[in-house]
């Protein structure tokens, strides 16, 4: 369907009749017919029309007046004159005078007649839409005009607002207590504050010329052993990373030698094409926090140690009263104090767990290596579960791909407590008639231990807190235990240098694994004679 109005006046209703007729059979809608002039510029008045037509002599008013009364209404919408030939002067002198669309002789060419209407409608649409881009660009100039007479005053403001701001931040990151860095995608320092001199002991024109990885370390030993600590796997060159937090950090002071125990916080600074080309870091000193740890995981390992003597005295006094060395016991006598030899023995281990955890962290544990079959030391823990399993009707196997004699070398008594926790677990958390199935192989001089089950499984959300301390079971189901069993096998895998995994699905079962890593003896013994070479 065509669109446009149009106004078409005539004074012979045969005439608008025609029109009417036309405009139907080629889709136009909005017509408005008119026999009367004065009607027509009663109606232009109230209505912006797309289109005038007009015929030339009419009785009230002649075209040409007709259509002066309406530009001066529309100046910008396309008029057509009907004229005969004879009228054909006073057309043209129309075009001049009042600057009309076209004039038409009659009797007109219907195809030359909507031709000459299309391009009418679509000159008047263009004069609009350029009208309109007029009045927007005399507006948008009127505001440049006004910007440029207050651009000198709004410039002052904003450079006294930049330096109002620059003096705060420049205060801040100055008395700051904390030490603020910026660091390039490489680690290169590029800028510190007075708080970061302090900690490093160099000046920032110094520090400049170092890495971030030159000056802080994940650990004291790394301070000793390598320089190299791959500062872009920090800043994860290969995966974007907006926000980076470094914890168990420490810098070394030049001057006093000490090393500081941070934590930081990188946060990244976008540049072009919104790539993260800089990051800048608040180092804060948790020294006073590292202490108050010391201080509170010295009392509880004094308190669990003076706890063990009372508790293995009143555990062997209730199984002297059990056996019998006061005389015989009823019934529920025995049911009473083996309840309480229970309960103390829980206790004793839960104390244990705990000063084992207090060996770990305070690096007072020193692993006892001897190398030793493996083999038999698996075969000792599936031994001591396996009344475990038949008690639940579990399907207790082993699988072995080491032979019968392969040592490997570590300290046989912790790697016994991983495999037993690790298999305690899976044969507690398995319904009864399920599958527990444990594997241990050598590979490549390394020796991993893996066992997995067919009960409930552990949720995603839950499996990064199982190896923290006190981690009790998942959201669906809370353990009764310590929460210590994982966490302290984590530790030791971690001081032999290994790593300790777990893959699960819910209600699908799941996989405990550990791997330790250049452990089997041949391996070892070709290591010491290189050494020794």
């Amino acid at each position: 369907m065509n669109t446009g109005k149009i106004v078409v006046v005539d004074d012979e209703k045969m005439v608008t009749s025609a029109f009417k007729t036309l405009f139907k059979v080629e889709g136009y809608s909005d017509i408005h017919l008119f026999n009367s002039p004065k009607e027509a510029v009663e109606f232009l008045k109230g209505n912006t029309p797309d289109l005038v037509i007009s015929d030339f002599i009419m009785p009230e008013m002649n075209g040409l007046e007709f259509l002066r009364e309406a530009k001066k209404l529309h100046p910008d919408v396309s008029m057509i004159l009907l004229t005969g030939y004879a009228d054909k002067e006073n057309a043209i002198r129309a075009i001049n005078e009042i600057g009309l669309y076209k004039y038409i002789e009659k009797p007109w060419d219907n195809d030359d007649l909507i031709l000459n209407i299309k391009n009418g409608i679509e000159r008047s649409h263009l004069l609009e839409n350029l009208n309109n881009k007029i009045d927007e660009l005399e507006d948008a100039k009127a505001k440049l005009q006004d910007y440029s007479a207050n651009l000198e005053k709004i410039v002052a403001e904003r450079t006294a607002d930049l330096s109002e701001a620059n003096r705060k931040l420049s205060g801040i990151i100055n008395y700051c207590a904390d030490g603020i860095i910026i660091v390039d995608g490489s680690g290169k320092i590029e800028q510190v504050n007075p708080a970061c001199e302090n900690m490093a002991g160099l000046s920032a024109e110094t520090l400049c010329k170092k890495k971030f990885q030159e000056i802080a370390y994940s650990s004291i030993k790394e301070f000793n052993s390598s320089n190299d600590n791959k500062s872009g796997e920090i800043f994860g060159l290969g995966e974007e990373k907006s926000e980076i937090l470094l914890r168990d950090y420490y810098i070394v002071n030049t001057l006093s030698g000490i090393h500081i125990p941070v934590e930081i916080s990188f946060a990244a600074i976008s540049g072009e094409d919104n790539k993260f080309d800089k990051f800048v870091g608040v180092i804060r000193d948790v020294s006073a926090h590292k202490e108050a740890e010391r201080l509170r995981d010295d009392f509880v390992a004094t308190l669990t140690h003076d706890m063990r003597t009372p508790l293995l005295a009143a555990i062997q006094t209730l199984k002297f009263f059990l056996e019998g060395a006061i005389g015989e016991l009823d019934e529920k006598q025995k049911v009473l104090l083996s309840t309480m030899l229970q309960s103390n023995e829980d206790l004793l281990g839960l104390v244990n767990a705990l000063l084992e955890v207090y060996r770990f962290e305070s690096g007072k544990l020193t692993l006892c290596k001897t190398a030793f079959p493996v083999k038999d030391l698996v075969e000792q823990c599936y031994s001591e579960l396996k009344p475990l399993a038949d008690k639940k009707n579990l399907n207790f196997t082993v699988k072995y791909e080491v032979s019968d004699d392969l040592h490997i070398y570590a300290d046989r008594a912790e790697i016994k407590r991983v495999i037993t926790n690790l298999c305690g677990n899976a044969l507690n958390y398995t319904n009864k008639g399920g599958d527990v199935k444990v594997l241990a192989k050598a590979q490549n001089g390394d020796f991993i231990f893996s066992v997995s089950d067919n009960g409930n499984g552990i949720p995603q959300a839950d499996i990064p807190n199982l190896f923290k301390r006190f981690s009790q079971g998942t959201a669906r189901k809370r353990s009764t235990g310590t929460g210590l069993g994982l966490y302290l096998s984590r530790q030791i895998i971690d001081a032999h240098n290994g790593k300790i995994w777990v893959d699960s699905k819910v209600d699908k079962g799941s996989e405990f694994s550990f791997l330790l890593t250049d452990v089997v003896t041949d391996a070892k013994v070709k290591e010491r004679q290189v050494s020794n070479g």
